[in-house]
């Protein structure tokens, strides 16, 4: 696992929103900020499980987060905009951003993989990144230090045979953030990294490998070292790295 040991007030007053946050590795990281004192924006296409994840870090009586149901497949531009006002509105600024929500699709030869499929994978996992980045990269840039976490996959830094579109939107995710982290370098408080979180006990991760032992797997909150180090200030100034978590 990634080395690293927070201090308990690693995060204290810093606005972090998280995608994908109703569960999995966005649950366990969206817990583990607030833990070290973030208010976490959950956000979402489930309000249940977002719900969820609200009450348990409120009853640990950690910062109040909010809950921000978003469908990430399905929202146009004009959405994007609304929701990084009514932020703006709200709180001010952003301290932190985990693109944490993805889809697998199809595991098929290429030549099996729909467009309709392609097209959704790449909805999910590359546009509504993009969007989300660029529509809140004008809030990251009034803290005064802010970190975007993107998720990737060790099948977005080496293609393996039948991982088709999920593979494809990890080396555009790889790719944003480098170009991200290009343009922000030396001239913004903000910086970008990617984290490839390995195996993890998670349903995307038992959707990929049906015949896997989940227990085989670390549970995601055994990962959270690596995005608590680049959530919080110890990481100020490493930008455009790509990390694994374990």
């Amino acid at each position: 696992m990634f080395d690293y040991a927070p201090r308990p007030d690693l995060l204290q007053g810093r606005v972090i929103l998280v995608t994908g946050a109703g569960r999995g590795i966005g649950a366990a990281a969206a817990k583990a900020f607030a833990a070290h004192g973030a208010t976490v924006l959950l956000l979402g296409k489930t309000e249940a499980n977002l719900s969820q994840v609200y009450d348990e870090i409120e009853a640990a009586g950690h910062p109040q987060p909010a809950v921000i149901p978003f469908n990430l497949e399905t929202a146009l531009p004009h959405q994007y905009d609304e929701l990084a006002a009514m932020l703006e509105g709200e709180f001010g600024k952003i301290d932190g951003l985990l693109h944490n929500a993805s889809i697998v699709g199809p595991r098929t030869p290429l030549e099996q993989l729909s467009g309709d499929n392609f097209m959704r994978v790449m909805q999910v996992n590359v546009n509504a990144m993009f969007m989300l980045t660029s529509t809140l990269l004008p809030l990251l840039k009034l803290s005064e230090d802010a970190s975007v976490v993107f998720t990737s996959s060790s099948v977005g830094r080496k293609g393996r045979a039948y991982w088709g579109a999920y593979a494809v939107s990890k080396f555009a995710t790889e790719g944003l953030m480098q170009v991200m982290a290009d343009e922000v370098e030396g001239i913004t408080n903000v910086r970008a990294n990617s984290v490839n979180p390995g195996a993890t006990r998670t349903s995307m991760r038992a959707q990929a490998y049906p015949g896997e032992n989940p227990a085989n797997n670390p549970a995601p909150e055994a990962i959270m070292p690596v995005y608590l180090y680049l959530m919080g200030p110890d990481s100020k100034g490493v930008n455009g790295q790509a990390f694994d978590a374990q």
